[in-house]
């Protein structure tokens, strides 16, 4: 396989995951969490918000962002990036869908495990 093609991990249905809500992936390299939009859009994005840590998967999606739970922050499902004043971002990992069912690229996660800085 070429080494610029992403591998995919199948995570599920699309089914699984309720519009504006989201679901846990567990990887080695941390939780991802995967959402779906009013629109049916899909994303993923590691299960923590830049500011504190917290679940992002357990906060408010509404339209294209979602909500921390612990302190409010408003993270862009699309990059990853805090929005308004508030300013952070975490890692965003592509996504795929194929007759109904969502794939995440394996390569992006893997790179979660890598230490930064």
């Amino acid at each position: 396989m070429n080494a610029m093609t992403p591998e995919w991990i199948d995570v599920g249905a699309e089914s699984d995951i309720p519009l504006r809500g989201a679901r846990v992936v567990r990887s080695a390299a941390g939780d991802i969490a995967v959402f779906r939009a009013a629109d049916g859009s899909v994303f993923a994005l590691r299960d923590r918000c830049p500011h504190k840590g917290g679940p992002l998967s357990q906060g408010i999606v509404h339209g294209h962002g979602v909500t921390c739970p612990l302190h409010n922050w408003v993270i862009s499902l699309e990059t990853g990036e805090a929005q308004g004043a508030d300013h952070g971002c975490t890692p965003k990992i592509p996504v795929q869908r194929l007759d109904g069912r969502i794939l995440l690229d394996a390569q992006a996660i893997a790179r979660l495990a890598v230490p930064h800085g």
